[in-house]
């Protein structure tokens, strides 16, 4: 069954609820908040529904369902303990052309209530189609305990920020740049509130606006979510162009507007789609166009990206452009087997490469530093040569080594070895993978970090992070 998710605009208009039991007390408390004329037909009515009734806040008929009950109401519920009556209630309905529903009595229901989370104006509603309220009414309270108190004076404030910048902000891309931009940040009171300005000034007003014709190096991080910085979750909801890496995962992509325009212009394992030319020439074209564009690159922009080259092409087109650090593979490598790449006692240098420079018959390019942790980006699937090389130079077979697979993802994987057996150990690891080396990995420094997703820290009353 396939329904839409509508909210109705109920004030002053008239709903038939029939049956006032413990069930229909239940809806009332759903339905006097919209603002609706509610008429209540049951021969007995419980103490509460008998109040509400003698305070003018509904109307009670004290008597059995009639036919002719339906006519003139926008919505009919049916909330007896008696079926029978409720499809007789459901049947007059639909002659009538008015929807209804029958509670906990799916075939004779035209729409089903949700299970509602509040703020103010803001609404998140649940349904399971009549399958299981239980679930709805879970997934009600989880959803509840993660959502700020003050979420809904802050959606009113923002609600008049856009009434304003509507009237005073002509329509386009940079208008609804804007808009997405004023919902990614904090409102405060005071007049000269940073927020205010922006909505007032317009885009360029802010610094970390996303600015139309320009192009932005984000850092996507290693593919986690949660590891990417605010700002570069900003400028991915509020782009017109995102050009990512392959190895950005669907999880970040999804956080791009459905109107933006997402093109995966990476490569894998050195097959590439697209050339850095083509890559450089859809940057200098969207942001000509006047669209604000994305470059996303995994990790951080500025290490093994060929940052340098887009930068370059764009200073030379004369495009503006931004760079947004990113959580580096390396950094999410060391957090994933509990190490630091640094030691006052065994690493006072962190040398960083690819596996093509790591490589190198010019030793003298790769003194062989005992006290560095080496981090080799892209080592390949076989790491034997790369072992030979560094022994060759000087490092020692036991030297401690991890090869980390996937970091800080769902499907991270480590193996731990020495160079000595690197080559032998390393080709079970998948790609894409990273590999520390140096005294500071080895099984005696590190420890055992728990895993973020099943941490839960106590920050207040009522206040969780997870």
């Amino acid at each position: 069954m396939s329904l839409l998710p509508i909210f109705l605009k109920l004030d002053g208009r008239r709903c038939l609820l029939v049956g006032a039991g413990a069930v229909a007390l239940e809806k009332i408390g759903t339905l006097l908040p919209t603002g609706l004329r509610l008429r209540v037909v049951a021969p007995q009515a419980r103490a509460e529904i008998r109040a509400l009734a003698a305070e003018g806040r509904l109307e009670w008929v004290a008597r059995t369902f009639a036919p002719q009950d339906v006519e003139g109401h926008f919505l009919v519920i049916a909330a007896t303990d008696v079926p029978e009556v409720n499809a007789a209630v459901h049947r007059e309905a639909a002659e009538h052309g008015i929807w209804s529903n029958s509670v906990d009595d799916i075939p004779n229901c035209d729409f089903f209530f949700g299970s509602v989370v509040s703020r103010g104006d803001l609404q998140i509603a649940i349904s399971t189609a009549g399958e299981s309220p239980a679930l709805a009414q879970r997934l009600r309270r989880e959803i509840d305990e993660q959502l700020p108190d003050d979420l809904g004076p802050w959606l009113a404030e923002l609600g008049k920020l856009r009434r304003e910048v509507l009237s005073t902000h002509p329509r386009g891309e940079e208008r609804r740049l804007l808009l997405h931009e004023l919902a990614q940040r904090q409102i405060c009171g005071s007049p000269l509130c940073a927020t205010k300005q922006l909505a007032r000034r317009g885009t360029n007003a802010g610094r970390e606006a996303v600015v139309s014709g320009t192009v932005y190096l984000v850092g996507a991080g290693p593919g986690d979510p949660d590891l990417l910085t605010v700002k570069a979750a900003r400028l991915i909801a509020a782009a017109g162009v995102v050009l990512h890496d392959d190895l950005v995962p669907p999880e970040i992509l999804r956080l791009a507007t459905p109107h933006a325009v997402v093109v995966n212009v990476g490569k894998r394992c050195g097959a590439k789609a697209i050339t850095q030319e083509e890559i450089n020439a859809l940057m200098i074209d969207h942001a000509r166009a006047g669209r604000s564009v994305v470059r996303l690159k995994s990790g951080d922009p500025l290490l093994f990206s060929r940052a340098a080259e887009e930068m370059a092409a764009l200073a030379e087109a004369g495009i503006p452009f931004g760079i947004v650090p990113g959580v580096s593979a390396a950094f999410a490598a060391a957090a994933a087997i509990g190490c630091s790449l640094t030691h006052r006692d065994w690493a006072s240098n962190v040398i960083l490469s690819t596996g093509h420079h790591a490589q190198s018959h010019n030793r003298a390019a790769l003194p062989a530093l005992e006290d560095a942790t080496r981090v080799v980006y892209m080592p390949g699937r076989d790491m034997t040569l790369l072992a030979v090389e560094w022994m060759a130079a000087g490092l020692p077979a036991d030297l401690p080594c991890a090869v980390v697979s996937h970091a800080a993802q769902p499907e991270e994987s480590v193996v731990h070895t020495t160079l000595g057996e690197l080559g032998r150990a390393a080709a079970s690891a998948q790609a894409p993978s990273l590999l520390l080396a140096g005294w500071a990995v080895r099984d005696a420094a590190c420890g055992q970090p728990v895993p973020l997703e099943l941490a839960e820290v106590k920050v207040g009353q009522g206040e969780r992070i997870r």
